[in-house]
C-alpha cells in the first residue's frame, strides 16, 4: 500500500517535518542530484529518493550517529560533515570521479538543489546522554558531533557572567539573559542539564516561568553557540547558491527567528534586480537577480501534521530556485 512521502519517510531517530511540501518543490527536478545537507535519520532523503527514480542524493550529517541511518540505496551517498563545509565536500565528491550514480555529473560539478532542515534531530534531542533537553537529566553537552570544539560545560563552567549574558541574549532572546547569567556564574560548576534547568528556573521571575520552561531560550542559545550553528547556515547557504545550477532550488527549513532572518534576508537579497534610483532613465547598477522566490511568505506545516508532531509547530520553509548564471567550478572555494 503506498503510504506517500510522509509517512514511508519516517524513522524511530527522528520525525522529518513537512515532507511532503519539500517533495513538491523538489519535483521540478526529478532527475538530479540533490543534496540533503541535513540528513538526520534520512526521512527527507527517502521521500525524495521515492519521489523519483532517476534522482540521486548527497547526504551529509555532522552527527556520526546519522550514518546507521543510512538506507542501502545506490543512488545515495553520505558523508559526515558540517553543511558549512558544503562547497568542499562537493568539490571533493565531484573531483573523485568515480562514475557512480551519486557523482557523475556532466557539468563538472553544479548540483540540481540543495535542502538544509535546521535545528537539533530529534535523536540528539530525546537521548539524554547528548545534553541537549533540559527536560532529561544528563551531561552538559550539546555538541552536534565531533567537529565542534567546546561543550555546553565549557561555556557555562568557565566564560564570565557578561559574556554568558551576550550568548543568552543573543542567541536565546531572552530578556532575563543578564539575571540568569549572574545565577549560573554563582552555581557553577554544573554536572547536568537538570542542575543547570533549576538554576534558569530559579533566576527568573515566577510569572515567566507560567508559559513555557524558563530554560527553553538558555539551551537553544548554548546550543546555537556550541555548534557555531548561524555561522555555519551562513556559508552553508552561500555554498548552496553557489554550487546550485541555474533552474535548480534551494529549500531550507528553520525552526527559530534567528535561523529564519537569515535564510529570509539572503534569499531577498538574491531576488533582488536593479538597485538604481527610480527616476535613473536606464540601469546603471547591472545588477540581476540571481534566485527566483517560490514561497515569498513562507510555508507553515498543516494543522494535522502539528498535532502528530508538536515539534514542527515553529517550522518555517522558504525555497527559491537559482536563476544563474552558471557558477565557476573550475577554481578553489573562496
Amino acid at each position: 500500500m503506498d503510504q506517500g512521502p510522509s509517512s514511508a519517510s519516517e524513522t524511530p531517530y527522528h520525525r522529518p517535518v513537512m515532507v511532503d511540501q519539500v517533495v513538491e518543490i523538489f519535483a521540478a527536478i526529478p532527475d538530479g542530484l540533490v543534496v540533503d545537507a541535513t540528513f538526520g535519520g534520512g526521512g527527507h532523503s527517502r521521500a525524495l529518493l521515492r519521489a523519483s527514480p532517476d534522482r540521486s542524493v548527497l547526504a551529509l550529517d555532522r552527527d556520526p550517529d546519522a550514518a546507521a541511518q543510512v538506507p542501502e540505496d545506490p543512488r545515495l551517498r553520505f558523508v559526515v560533515a558540517n553543511f558549512a563545509d558544503l562547497e568542499q565536500v562537493v568539490q571533493d565528491l565531484m573531483a573523485e570521479a568515480s562514475g557512480d550514480g551519486a557523482t557523475r555529473r556532466a557539468d563538472g560539478g553544479a548540483v540540481d538543489g540543495v535542502l538544509f532542515d535546521l535545528g537539533a534531530s530529534s535523536h540528539q534531542l530525546d537521548d539524554a546522554g547528548r545534553g541537549f533537553s533540559y527536560r532529561r537529566s544528563g551531561p552538559l553537552d550539546m555538541r552536534m558531533g565531533p567537529d565542534a570544539t567546546r561543550s555546553a560545560a565549557d561555556l557555562v563552567d568557565r566564560l564570565p557572567s557578561g559574556e554568558l549574558a551576550r550568548i543568552i541574549r543573543r542567541y536565546g532572546e531572552e530578556r532575563f539573559a543578564s539575571r540568569i547569567a549572574a545565577a549560573i556564574v554563582g552555581h557553577r560548576p554544573f554536572a547536568t542539564t537538570e542542575e543547570l534547568a533549576d538554576v534558569i528556573a530559579g533566576a527568573v521571575p515566577a510569572a515567566a516561568r507560567r508559559r513555557r520552561h524558563p530554560a527553553r531560550k538558555v539551551f537553544q542559545a548554548l546550543r546555537i553557540a556550541v555548534n557555531d550553528e548561524l555561522s555555519a547556515l551562513e556559508r552553508g547557504l552561500e555554498a548552496a547558491i553557489r554550487r546550485t545550477r541555474p533552474g535548480g532550488r534551494i529549500v531550507v527549513i528553520a525552526y527559530h527567528s534567528l535561523e529564519d532572518r537569515i535564510v529570509k534576508r539572503r534569499f531577498a537579497a538574491g531576488a533582488s534586480d536593479c538597485e538604481c534610483p527610480p527616476d535613473f532613465p536606464v540601469c546603471t547598477c547591472g545588477r540581476a537577480a540571481e534566485l527566483r522566490l517560490l514561497a515569498r511568505k513562507g510555508l507553515r506545516p498543516s494543522p494535522e501534521e502539528v498535532a502528530g508532531n508538536p515539534r514542527s509547530r515553529s517550522a518555517i520553509l522558504r525555497a527559491v530556485e537559482v536563476l544563474g548564471p552558471s557558477p565557476d567550478l573550475g577554481g578553489d572555494a573562496a
